[in-house]
């Protein structure tokens, strides 16, 4: 198995380097990122397939075929980096995951788990295998479902209608109908569909184990197709709540809230999140605890105005990533670019888009709030401290302000939701209580 590892806009060489990709086996994996999603009208959303290499973009996760797996981590430097490992760059991407996607991951605790060998979904598999197996040690969660059988003494109640029509003709056995403790239930379906699909994905020796162990803990429940299953059915209570973290890493893999891929046609996977979408639900999550107790809320993509009308037909509806709120009122927007800025020195408008700009003038008259931020990732080209900078809007000294941000996701959570109600309080002008 050749496994090669790059980041977002990287490039990697055809070739039988270390540091290149056999050409025949690229184009296998090229034809499964196609598959995605993502790859977009020419199929080259998620890698751009080149005369002399593969050059990635903006999406990151693994594309795997039987030969080969290309990881592609995301590549922001934080401001006191100048050169990041792979096993770092997995580390952060994994921690953007568990806060984006409320998984169960206490990465200060974490150790051995293979950040230096293994890719984002070996390590995530690794994770989920491990608490899986677990929680099973504890006892498998049974619940009594109604049940019917023929048998020769009665048990439960009997089911006249079948006792004198199917079995009229055999009096000698009798139609139950009965209550029995039984491992067949949606919860127990939905961890047995995900370690049937892990076992096909994982290619790390230890997970094979782990969860060939786990598919014969699982062999009296039912095998039930991943669009089939009845997560409505699931009541979590104080005698499962255990089961409450495994739930969330097992809807991270049969979900859609990430884009997997697989075709019949085409041998192989991907495993996919697109930087900006993942980057903009980070934020989100953070600065709704970061908020708590302020008398602010976020609420995201819950503007839906529309900037124009047809007689009473409403177009080109707007979603901005992050609305702000002060009871009813509000009172700042937030949109989040996963876009690299540049240093003052080299670009006065520091790389932001005019673009970028024109819409949040749009959001402030749509929405008729006076303050505006587009808030971008830190890196080690700009100056050390996180950027925050307010522009008036349209007029020198207008009410109406711009502002433009960065946050270093190198850091803790904890520290991300100070940093993000700093930047807050500074665009409302308040005092930090």
């Amino acid at each position: 198995m050749i496994r090669r590892t790059i980041c977002e806009w990287q490039r990697i060489a055809y070739g039988s380097d270390d540091t290149e990709i056999p050409e025949a086996l690229a184009d296998g994996i090229v034809a499964v990122a196609q598959t995605s999603l993502f790859a977009g009208r020419r199929g080259e959303g998620v890698l751009e397939h080149g005369r002399k290499g593969l050059r990635a973009r903006g999406v990151v996760g693994v594309i795997a075929t039987p030969g080969c797996q290309l990881e592609i981590l995301p590549k922001i430097e934080s401001a006191d980096e100048e050169g990041v490992t792979n096993a770092t760059l997995r580390h952060r991407l994994i921690h953007m995951l568990a806060v984006a996607y409320d998984l169960p991951i206490e990465l200060g605790a974490l150790t051995n788990l293979g950040w230096q060998r293994d890719t984002v979904l070996e390590i995530l598999i690794r994770l989920f295998s491990g608490k899986l197996a677990d929680a099973v040690r504890q006892g498998m969660p049974r619940q009594y479902l109604e049940h019917e059988d023929d048998l020769p003494a009665l048990r439960g109640n009997l089911d006249v209608t079948r006792q004198f029509s199917t079995l009229a003709i055999s009096p000698q056995k009798l139609a139950c109908r009965f209550d029995a403790l039984s491992p067949n239930i949606a919860l127990n379906q939905i961890m047995k569909a995900t370690v049937n699909k892990l076992t096909r994905l994982t290619q790390a020796t230890d997970n094979q184990r782990k969860l060939r162990e786990l598919s014969f803990v699982y062999a009296d429940v039912a095998d039930v197709p991943p669009n089939a299953l009845r997560w409505d059915q699931i009541t979590l209570d104080r005698t499962n709540q255990r089961w409450r973290d495994l739930l969330s890493l097992a809807q991270l893999f049969l979900s859609n809230r990430h884009q997997q891929t697989s075709s019949g046609k085409i041998d192989g996977h991907a495993i996919l999140f697109e930087m900006n979408v993942l980057f903009e639900k980070y934020i989100a999550r953070l600065l709704t605890r970061a908020l708590a107790g302020t008398g602010l809320s976020a609420s995201t993509q819950g503007g839906q105005r529309d900037c124009l009308y047809e007689s009473n037909t409403g177009r080109f509806r707007t979603r901005p990533d992050l609305i702000i709120r002060k009871n009813d009122q509000i009172v700042l927007i937030i949109d989040t670019k996963w876009k690299r800025m540049t240093p003052r020195i080299d670009d006065p408008k520091q790389g932001v888009s005019q673009s970028d700009v024109y819409q949040m003038m749009a959001y402030g008259q749509l929405y008729h709030c006076p303050n505006i931020m587009l808030l971008y990732p830190h890196h080690n080209g700009l100056p050390e401290n996180p950027i925050i900078q307010h522009y008036s809007v349209a007029s020198v000294g207008a009410e109406e302000k711009l502002s433009l941000a960065t946050i270093d996701v190198s850091g803790s959570a904890v520290g991300h939701r100070k940093a993000l109600n700093g930047l807050v309080v500074s665009c409302l002008n308040k005092v930090s209580s």
